[in-house]
C-alpha cells in the first residue's frame, strides 16, 4: 500500500518536470551578414540544424536567405529596415506590397513568425521614430488582408537607452518625450494585436563601463550574494534579469502589464579593444552559456517570475565589416569557417554535460605589460590628452561616415537627439557635421577612452577646438558642453 503513492508521486513529478520544460523559454539566434567571408546561406541553415537552433532572426529580407530557410523547420523574424519606414508609414499600398514580396512569397514554408519593423529607431539619426508606429499599423494591416496576421506578428527592437531609469529595475520608466507620441499608442497597439514588445539588452555595455560597481559574476550569471532592489525588495543575482524587469516595470508604469517580452538582442563579445573591459573568450563563453541554461531551465525574472522569455543572441557569426571598437566584429558564435569561437550548448539536451569553466583573469583588465594608458585610435596618448575632441575625417567619404554615424547613434548609444531637425545643431546639414557631432559624443561618453575615436578610420582625435576643424560655433559650444 505504500508503494503506491509513492510511484503516484512520482509519476506526479515526472509530468511535472515535462510541463516545466515545455513552458520554458526559447532561445534563437541573429544571423547577421555584415562581413565578406560568410558561407553561403544554404550551408548557414544546415549549422543551424545541425546545433538545434530552431529560431533566427535576421536583419533584412534576402531571397537567397528566405528561401534557404525554406522547409528547414526553422521559424524565422524579419526585419523591415529603418530606411523603409517612411514608405511603409505613408502608403498603405507600399506595405501591402513589401509583405506579399517578402513575407507571403515565403510563408509558409519559411515558417516566418515575426516582422521586426525598423531597429533601434529611437536611436536612428535619420529621425524615423514618428513613421514607426504608423509603419507597425499598415504592415499589421497587410497581414490582415493576406489573412496572416494570426501566425505573424509585427513589432519593433528597442534599445535600453528608450528608458529614462533603468536602476533600481523598480524603478523603469520610458523616456518622458517618447511616452505619448511612441509608446503609449505601440503598446495599444501590441496589445490589441497579440504582439510582443521586442528588446535589445547588453549587460556587457553597463559592465564595462562600471566595472567599479558591478561584479563581473553578477554580469556573467555566476553565483554572488545578489543585489537587492530598494524599491521592490527583491533580490538580483544577475544583471541581464535587473535590465529586462527595468523594462517590465516601465511598461508597468503605463498600464502594460500584460504585454509579453522578447529579447531580440543579446551577447558579450569574444574580443575587444584594451580599453574594453570584459570582453574576452572566457567571458563571452560564461555569458551566454549561462544565458542558455538559465532561459531554457525555466523561470522568468524577479518580477516577473511566469514570463518564460525568448533570447536571441548575438550573433551568429564575427562580422568583419562591422563599424565601431574591436568588440562590435566579434560577437560571433561561430567563425566564419563554422568553427566554433567558444564550446557551449544551445539545447536542454546539451546543458547535461555543460559546466562554466573559470578562468583565472577574465576580460581585458590593466596589469603587467597590459598600461592602462596606451595609443588611442587618433594618435593622441590618453595620458597627455587633457581636453580632446573626436571628429569625422573628411576623406572618409559619405558611405562610410553615414555607416558610422549609424553605429555612433544607434549601438554606440551616442546622443545625437541635438542633430535631429529642428535641433540646436542639426545645421549644417551635412553628412561631416553631424558625424563629428555624433563621434565626438560617444568618444567623450566613453571617457575618451583610446579606441573610441577610431570609426573604421572614419574620425580622429584633435586637441585644438573643433572649430579649427570646419565645425560651427554653435556644434563646438554644445560637444563642449558634453565633455
Amino acid at each position: 500500500m505504500v508503494a503506491v503513492p509513492s510511484l503516484l508521486s512520482f509519476s506526479l513529478l515526472l509530468i511535472s518536470a515535462f510541463f516545466n520544460i515545455a513552458d520554458c523559454g526559447s532561445i534563437g539566434v541573429n544571423y547577421g551578414r555584415v562581413a565578406n567571408n560568410l558561407p553561403t546561406a544554404a550551408k548557414v541553415v544546415e549549422l543551424l540544424k545541425s546545433q538545434g537552433l530552431d529560431r533566427v532572426k535576421v536583419y533584412d529580407t534576402d531571397p537567397a536567405v528566405l528561401h534557404a530557410l525554406s522547409g528547414s523547420g526553422i521559424k524565422v523574424t524579419v526585419d523591415l529596415p529603418n530606411q523603409q519606414l517612411f514608405a511603409a508609414a505613408k502608403s498603405t499600398s507600399f506595405a501591402k506590397t513589401w509583405v506579399q514580396r517578402n513575407v507571403a512569397a515565403y510563408y509558409p514554408h519559411t515558417e516566418i513568425e515575426a516582422i521586426a519593423v525598423g531597429n533601434e529607431v529611437f536611436v536612428d539619426p535619420s529621425n524615423t521614430t514618428k513613421f514607426l508606429v504608423p509603419a507597425m499599423k499598415n504592415i499589421h494591416e497587410a497581414l490582415v488582408k493576406l489573412n496572416l496576421h494570426s501566425d505573424i506578428k509585427v513589432s519593433s527592437p528597442i534599445a535600453l537607452s528608450a528608458l529614462q531609469n533603468s536602476y533600481p529595475s523598480s524603478a523603469g520608466s520610458f523616456r518622458p518625450e517618447l511616452i505619448e507620441p511612441v509608446f503609449k499608442p505601440m503598446l495599444d497597439f501590441l496589445r490589441q494585436t497579440g504582439s510582443f514588445l521586442m528588446v535589445n539588452a547588453y549587460p556587457f555595455f553597463a559592465y564595462e563601463s562600471n566595472t567599479d560597481v558591478i561584479s563581473l559574476d553578477y554580469a556573467l550569471f555566476r553565483e554572488n550574494p545578489g543585489v537587492v532592489d530598494a524599491g521592490n525588495g527583491l533580490r538580483y543575482f544577475s544583471l541581464f534579469d535587473a535590465q529586462i524587469d527595468a523594462v517590465f516595470a516601465a511598461m508597468s508604469a503605463l498600464k502594460y502589464d500584460d504585454i509579453r517580452l522578447v529579447v531580440t538582442e543579446t551577447g558579450w563579445p569574444s574580443k575587444g579593444d584594451e580599453n574594453e573591459n570584459g570582453a574576452s573568450i572566457q567571458n563571452a563563453a560564461a555569458y551566454n552559456g549561462n544565458l542558455i541554461r538559465r532561459i531554457l531551465t525555466g523561470g522568468g525574472t524577479p518580477l516577473r517570475p511566469k514570463a518564460d522569455l525568448t533570447v536571441y543572441l548575438f550573433a551568429l557569426f564575427n562580422e568583419n565589416n562591422k563599424f565601431g571598437p574591436t568588440s562590435e566584429r566579434n560577437y560571433g558564435l561561430f567563425y566564419p569557417n563554422e568553427e566554433k569561437v567558444y564550446d557551449i550548448p544551445f539545447t536542454v539536451e546539451g546543458l547535461k554535460n555543460y559546466h562554466d569553466r573559470r578562468s583565472p583573469v577574465s576580460g581585458n583588465q590593466p596589469g603587467a605589460g597590459s598600461p592602462a594608458n596606451g595609443e588611442g585610435g587618433g594618435g593622441v596618448s590618453k595620458s597627455t590628452t587633457g581636453t580632446t575632441w573626436c571628429v569625422a575625417s573628411g576623406e572618409a567619404g559619405k558611405e562610410k561616415l553615414q555607416a558610422a554615424l549609424d553605429f555612433a547613434c544607434g549601438e554606440g548609444g551616442a546622443d545625437c537627439h541635438p542633430i535631429q531637425p529642428g535641433a540646436t545643431c542639426y545645421n549644417p546639414n551635412t553628412i561631416e557635421a553631424h558625424a563629428s557631432f555624433a563621434f565626438n559624443s560617444y568618444y567623450q561618453k566613453n571617457g575618451r577612452k583610446m579606441g573610441t575615436c577610431y570609426f573604421g578610420g572614419a574620425a580622429y582625435v584633435v586637441t585644438q577646438p573643433p572649430s579649427a576643424y570646419s565645425i560651427t560655433l554653435s556644434l563646438f559650444k554644445t560637444i563642449t558642453y558634453l565633455i
